[in-house]
């Protein structure tokens, strides 16, 4: 009978201890189950973060420091319009390169300059909105081949003007695709204000100096480089109703400035500088090619000048009506900027309202000179400064 007791208490004890360790199972496995759960929930919002970034990464090709984009078939390649990465661009602060900063010299009136969300242009320009204009496709495969006039606005970072009897220039600066772009918007009474100039007012082959230099020479308000025209041996050149040099290149593309101040593209293979003179032309341009005719894109997203490279510094100009025009210039090779295609370029010149558009020499060359300062960053050889050329097209 004493055997059986002890067998039956044997027995409870182990149903209870039985008992005990199931419950404490259950509650562990809920317990760091949960726990469990919610980790691989949150490491899951993690990784989906980072793929997110290094998608952007990859988005933006790193710059190169060549510096072999003077002259024709200078300006090393691009890809078609991809989005750029996400630098941030000048418009934070004052921060541009050599003569940063906008100087304002007699007769100019400065405006106050705001970026697109009407804050002051000294804070930074990137933003978390979905205005961001870092966002903006500018002429990729999958985008318009224009801009809409709101998202031109929202990629506004700042704008000034200067304003005489004779001339009228509106500055704006935007930010596109990564990518810094200046802007003049001129008006003039007459066209005998839409100049070029040589180097030490000196035609040559190796005649050079830095556009500020040029520009200061000839008491220009406003300046950007010209063709580079010492860097070839053909190319017609005609400055100020002047033939300076008549030997055509097969196949150039040029831009003629008329003496009442209007565009034309021409091919040198099919009329002579001569020809040209006695049509009333002024000026010649000799570097191309033609980035927009009769209000349409006249380049191919696959186009480029010379050596392959995802984007560069550029320098372009164009008419939008009579004594209406366009100076542009955008940065490049920093990582503040990424730069632009010519199809990028093409498609921002239409946008702006671009009747005719050209294309000049840019990546080392391209600068901008307003009102006694360089206004964007100028890069040459690997470093912010500005290299030395052959001309200058200018207002003044």
């Amino acid at each position: 009978m004493k055997k059986h007791r002890f067998l039956a208490l044997y027995m409870a004890l182990l149903m209870v201890f039985t008992s005990y360790v199931a419950l404490d199972t259950f509650v562990i496995t809920r317990v760091y189950g949960d726990a469990s759960s919610d980790n691989i929930a949150s490491e899951g919002i993690v990784l989906e973060q980072e793929e997110g970034s290094a998608e952007q990464d990859q988005a933006g090709s790193s710059d190169s420091d060549e510096d072999s984009d003077s002259g024709k078939g200078g300006f090393p390649g691009s890809q078609d319009g991809s989005s750029s990465g996400s630098g941030h661009g000048p418009g934070s602060g004052s921060g541009h390169g050599p003569g940063s900063g906008k100087g304002h010299g007699p007769g100019s009136h400065k405006s106050g300059s705001s970026d697109s969300s009407g804050n002051s242009s000294s804070g930074s320009s990137e933003s978390g909105s979905s205005g961001s204009s870092d966002s903006i496709n500018l002429g990729s495969a999958s985008g318009s081949e224009s801009l809409s006039s709101s998202a031109l606005a929202s990629s506004l970072q700042s704008s000034d003007t200067y304003s005489s009897d004779d001339v009228s220039i509106t500055m704006k600066e935007y930010r596109i695709n990564g990518t810094t772009i200046h802007v003049a918007d001129v008006t003039v009474s007459s066209p005998e204000y839409l100049k070029t100039a040589f180097a030490h007012d000196s035609y040559g082959r190796n005649v050079t100096a830095k556009t500020s230099e040029i520009a200061e020479s000839v008491n220009a308000v406003l300046a950007v480089n010209g063709d580079y025209y010492g860097a070839q041996e053909k190319g017609y050149v005609i400055r100020n109703g002047k033939i300076y040099r008549s030997t055509a290149e097969s196949g150039a593309e040029d831009l003629v400035i008329y003496e009442d101040g209007s565009f034309d593209i021409i091919s040198e293979s099919e009329i002579t500088a001569e020809q040209l003179l006695a049509k009333g032309a002024v000026q010649t341009l000799s570097f191309g090619p033609a980035l927009v005719t009769d209000g349409s894109i006249a380049v191919t997203q696959g186009e480029e000048v010379g050596k392959a490279m995802a984007s560069n510094p550029r320098t372009a100009i164009g008419i939008i009506d009579n004594c209406h025009y366009l100076f542009v210039v955008s940065d490049g090779r920093t990582d503040e900027s990424e730069g632009l295609s010519l199809y990028e370029l093409a498609t921002f010149m239409e946008s702006l309202g671009a009747d005719t558009a050209y294309n000049l020499d840019g990546g080392g060359s391209s600068t901008m000179y307003f009102n006694g300062e360089v206004v964007n960053t100028p890069t040459s050889g690997g470093s912010i400064k500005e290299r030395s050329v052959s001309d200058i097209v200018y207002i003044g």
